[in-house]
């Protein structure tokens, strides 16, 4: 039961733990059953790689939440701490901007090219590991409102206690 609490309170950590721990069970079948059965599976390198795209852009996602993407609080601690945030809603509407166009560019490259196209061993449509794009996409937005929003109530929840 406690599991399944984590898992709810959790799903991006969640879902990043299940990709990485079926990369390890890919990877390692294939190298018990060419060392020791003497057999290559045709199909683990491909599935390996395909969950690999998957835990890298979930990955990024994961640091937008966690706030480890430097670069955005590098730029905004620049500036003096008036204009601080000011400064941080400009990079913040640089990068959702960013965002939007990569989502919507990464939809409309799946649903008109890799929609068809299919990966030569397992032929699983192409659009399985590109559509991670856009899903990290999305979630890295929702991450990057979300942290901007507990940034404009902090100082005003600091103002009330005084």
């Amino acid at each position: 039961m406690h599991y399944i609490r984590v898992i709810y309170k959790h799903p991006l950590e969640s879902v990043l733990c299940l990709l990485l721990v079926a990369t390890v069970v890919v990877t390692f079948s294939q190298v018990v059953t060419r060392y020791f059965l003497h057999i290559s599976l045709s199909w683990s390198e491909e599935v390996a790689r395909f969950l690999f795209i998957w835990i890298a852009m979930l990955g990024a996602a994961y640091g937008f939440k966690t706030r480890s993407h430097f670069a955005i609080t590098f730029v905004v601690n620049r500036f003096p701490r008036h204009l601080q945030k000011i400064v941080g809603s400009l990079v913040l509407l640089a990068a959702s901007s960013f965002l939007v166009v990569f989502v919507l560019e990464a939809l409309y490259l799946i649903l008109t090219t890799t929609i068809a196209q299919r990966a030569p061993v397992t032929q699983m449509t192409m659009a399985v590991p590109h559509s991670s794009a856009p899903v990290a996409g999305t979630i890295m937005l929702y991450y990057l409102i979300k942290n901007w929003l507990s940034e404009l109530r902090r100082p005003q929840e600091a103002s009330e206690d005084r």
